[in-house]
């Protein structure tokens, strides 16, 4: 859901903007509604030589590291694709020519904010990191079937993954699909 064009924004944050507006009613009455809007964020499957690369991650506000993919917020002004191959080249320091946007998401109903995922086939180590002030990423490579068991672990971040996969399982055709999308590239690759 989109914020309504008559909404007032009330406070802007750093990453949060909240948003108010008089709703109308099934009874005729007026109600204050509110949203969150933040900016979007990529999120990169990279993979290369029949690895998938993922990320063991740690910021000052969480105690514990987690698993997750590369990836991160986009700029404003900045394009999906652009951003997931900076975030891409920032935290793990690879790059590749081959992209595909795999799918879109709108994960909450109460915060305007889509998420991108991009699969990246044959990522190389091109450059050092390039890590912000608040991160420690530590690169590790896994073959499908750990990626699949790391996904699936609590302290994996990216839920909308986890959802996916384990969706995908109840559908071993489309499981089968995916695998070949992750290292077989069917189309020429995007470029930028």
């Amino acid at each position: 859901m989109k914020i309504p064009s008559q909404a007032k924004r009330v406070f802007k944050g750093k990453i949060f903007d909240v948003y108010q507006w008089e709703q109308q009613m099934f009874d005729g009455s007026h109600e204050t509604f509110e949203m969150l809007k933040r900016p979007d964020t990529v999120q990169i499957i990279a993979t290369g030589d029949e690895k998938i690369f993922i990320a063991k991650e740690q910021q000052p506000n969480r105690t514990e590291p987690y698993l997750t993919l590369f990836g991160g917020r986009v700029d404003d002004g900045e394009e999906p694709l652009a951003a997931a191959k900076r975030e891409l080249l920032e935290e793990a320091g690879m790059t590749t020519n081959d992209w595909e946007l795999w799918c879109t998401k709108e994960p909450a109903s109460k915060i305007e904010w889509t998420v991108y995922t991009f699969i990246a086939r044959g990522c190389k180590q091109t450059h050092a990191q390039c890590l912000d002030a608040g991160e420690k990423i530590t690169l590790h490579e896994v073959n499908l079937d750990e990626f699949v068991t790391n996904a699936t672990h609590p302290s994996f971040r990216n839920l909308g993954i986890t959802w996916e996969l384990l969706r995908l399982q109840l559908e071993p055709k489309k499981l089968e699909e995916f695998k070949k999308k992750l290292f077989i590239s069917p189309h020429p690759p995007l470029q930028q």
